[in-house]
């Protein structure tokens, strides 16, 4: 049975933003482009770059200071530039000996921690470790860049041997 259109509920509307604007999520583009935009924007954020507005959870700037979808075209536009900024530049990428490592250590999750909380981030540093190298606060909350950096001077001061497992 049909429910009458004054009886019908209204499509729920997802906050995005503080200004009381909302996406319906209707409008949003289809799950696997959303997944490959949201993962393009957190690893481009955890490579250190600034991937600006999230147009898929905040929307799109229209007149009047409202937010509208984003539609489909410009979520593509936006991870060409997302899949930019999610790979390093040249020179500051990790070796290849070091994605290894990394990739047997965390998957090359730079937000993994191990070990009851003892081993964090993409190359599961301590706590003393991440500080001899310079690092300063959770090496899982510090960039992926940064744990790049510490990795290699790591790997240039001790050898693979800080990780008995994944650098032999």
């Amino acid at each position: 049975m049909a429910v009458p259109a004054a009886e019908a509920r209204p499509i729920p509307q997802m906050f995005v933003s503080e200004t009381d604007s909302f996406v319906s999520p209707s409008k949003l583009p289809g799950d696997a482009l959303q997944r490959t935009y949201l993962n393009l924007y957190d690893k481009a954020k955890r490579r250190g770059s600034d991937p600006g507005r999230n147009i898929l959870l905040k929307g799109m700037a229209a007149e009047g200071g409202r937010v509208r979808s984003a539609t489909k075209a410009e979520v593509h536009r936006s991870i060409g530039v997302l899949t930019r900024a999610a790979v390093p530049a040249a020179g500051g990428a990790a070796s290849p000996q070091l994605e290894a490592i990394a990739a047997c250590e965390s998957g090359g999750d730079p937000t993994a921690i191990g070990g009851g909380g003892l081993y964090r981030g993409k190359y599961q540093f301590t706590y003393e470790t991440w500080q001899s190298v310079g690092g300063g606060g959770d090496p899982a909350a510090a960039p992926e860049a940064e744990q790049d950096r510490r990795a290699a001077a790591l790997l240039a001061r001790d050898g693979a041997g800080q990780w008995p497992v994944c650098g032999a």
